[in-house]
Parts: structure tokens; sequence; C-alpha cells
């Protein structure tokens, strides 16, 4: 009987820490995922079952994750199930609305989890399986493409001098990925 009680504590112990992980971190994540699936983050459909599977798996995971960091779990099966929805479209989605819309679906999420995240390019590239180089340009692209969407967005003139590429930490790449990080 004692066995069984102890059992049922450590279970209930480990729900509750994963509630406390999951009530502090899915903000963020659901942030993420919206800028990743394009849609705005009041309403985000995908964005949310994209989260939630994520969640599930983080927590069927959950007492193997003592030493490792469960963010980084959850972060890693987000971009997983996202790259394999996203790169294998089963159907017709709309276009993503909002500030990455006009990039690809590689780029906007090399540019996520770069930018918004801040991971590493190497654990990028390990992560979604691209080489370094690879998530180096799409970064590169990406951040080109956002440049130039808002001089012709009305943000800027045409006429003007070029303004030197965007780089990791610049306001206004950060103001465009993390509107809700504050």
């Amino acid at each position: 009987m004692r066995e069984r009680r102890t059992a049922t504590d450590r279970r209930r112990a480990r729900e509750r820490e994963f509630e406390a992980f999951a009530a502090g971190a899915a903000g963020r994540l659901l942030h993420a995922a919206a800028l990743l699936t394009g849609e705005p983050p009041e309403a985000a459909p995908r964005a949310e079952r994209l989260l939630i599977a994520a969640l599930a798996r983080t927590y069927a995971d959950w007492h193997r994750l003592r030493d490792d960091d469960p963010y980084d779990h959850t972060r890693q099966e987000l971009a997983l199930r996202y790259a394999s929805t996203a790169w294998h479209p089963r159907r017709r989605r709309r276009a993503p609305a909002g500030v990455l819309a006009g990039l690809g679906r590689q780029e906007r999420m090399v540019l996520v989890l770069r930018l918004y995240e801040g991971v590493a390019e190497e654990q990028t590239a390990a992560l979604i399986g691209l080489p370094v180089e690879r998530v180096h340009t799409l970064c590169a692209r990406a951040i080109r493409t956002m440049r130039g969407n808002g001089d012709r967005n009305g943000n800027g003139d045409r006429n003007t001098p070029p303004r030197p590429a965007p780089r990791i930490g610049d306001s206004r790449v950060g103001e465009a990925l993390g509107e809700a990080r504050t």
C-alpha cells in the first residue's frame, strides 16, 4: 500500500511541476507558434494546436527531462511539428498574415528560432536538419525580405539611401518579432 501511495505522490508532484512549467512558458511558446504559422496572436488556432501537441509530447517525456531544459525540449517539439505539417502540405492553407507574411516557411522557421528564440545557428541547423550554411543563408534572406517589405509598405521612401542590413539584435527586426515579448 505504501509503495502505491509513494508512486501516486511522485506522479502528482510531476504533474504539478509540469503544470507550473506550462503556465510559465506557454505564452512565449504560443507567440513563437503564431509567428511560425503566420496567424495573428489573438486568433491562432493552428498555433494553439501546434503548442498543445508539443506540450503533450513534453508531458509524455517529463520523467526523462530531469537534467534537460523542458523549454528547449518543447521548443524542439514545436519546431519539428511545424516542419512536418508545413513542409508536407496535405491541404490548401491560407497564406500567412502579419509581419512575417512575405517569408517562406523555412525562412520563417529559421528567423523565429534564431531571432525570437535566440537559438544559435548550429543548434538551429541541428534542430531542423539543415547545414549551418543553409541556416545562415535563410536567416540573411529573411532579414533582407523583411527589410524590403518595410520599404514597400510605406515605412520608408524608395529614394532614400539604403540602410545597413539588419543584424541579430537590430531593433527593427526585434520589434517585428518581439511585439509580445515584453
